[in-house]
């Protein structure tokens, strides 16, 4: 891949004395959309806080050309990248709207989003857009997570587990979000357990295991790979 957007190579990371991360390499290209997939507690979701600054990388991190291992959070979140954790931090005193506007970078420069965007695409949020976030639903608040980060307008989201626990109609909506971020030209990490999500939307899929990359392929060989099923992805 010539001149990818975001490229780790050699990527460690610890917690304490356990070596969680162990010389991970990827790339992503403009506009490509990349699955890492793999069991829970490989490494995945530790790989995307380390490329946002939540946890100490070791090794080299590059966005757009820069480096950015080393940088706190909110700087490389001005840089253009985007991160949608596992946890759907929001504000739940703050109503839906609020939560929206605090995503916006740049008030005087208007994104590729707006709140009016966000809010024809998901009619629940509509509905709810003056109430407190708080007593949204677990589905409902993963939607203004991802909606939040998308009013910062990045260049690359990077969202962790956006289905989980959700119920099958939401997770219809959020993966029909994920696509239409992709045909908006947005680059996206995704970090998911349900293949038939991941598989549709991925031009390229990663396998991890014990904090390596095992795996790099197109879903279509990826298909034809049993053996990387079984061994690093089925409980």
């Amino acid at each position: 891949m010539s001149d990818p957007m975001l490229s780790v190579h050699g990527l460690h990371a610890y917690y304490g004395k356990s070596h969680v991360l162990r010389g991970v390499d990827l790339e992503i290209g403009e506009g490509e959309v990349v699955a890492l997939l793999g069991r829970n507690g490989v490494g995945r979701s530790t790989t995307v806080k380390a490329i946002m600054g939540e946890v100490e990388p070791e090794g080299e991190i590059r966005f757009r050309g820069e480096r950015i291992d080393g940088l706190q959070s909110h700087e490389i979140a001005l840089r253009g990248l985007g991160y949608v954790p596992e946890s759907r931090d929001i504000f739940p005193m703050m109503t839906v709207r609020q939560n929206l506007i605090l995503g916006i970078k740049d008030m005087k420069k208007p994104g590729r989003w707006t709140i009016d965007h966000m809010l024809e695409m998901f009619p629940n949020l509509a509905a709810r857009a003056d109430t407190a976030a708080g007593v949204l639903s677990g589905g409902e608040k993963q939607m203004l997570t991802i909606c939040r980060t998308l009013m910062g307008d990045p260049q690359l989201i990077m969202i962790d587990e956006p289905t989980e626990g959700l119920a099958p109609r939401i997770v219809h909506q959020v993966g029909e979000l994920i696509a239409e971020i992709a045909r908006a030209g947005v680059s996206i990490l995704l970090v998911e357990q349900k293949l038939s999500i991941a598989l549709k939307i991925a031009a390229r899929v990663y396998v991890m295991g014990h904090g390596e990359i095992v795996y790099n392929g197109t879903p279509a060989d990826f298909a034809t790979r049993e053996d990387i099923r079984k061994e690093w992805l089925e409980v």
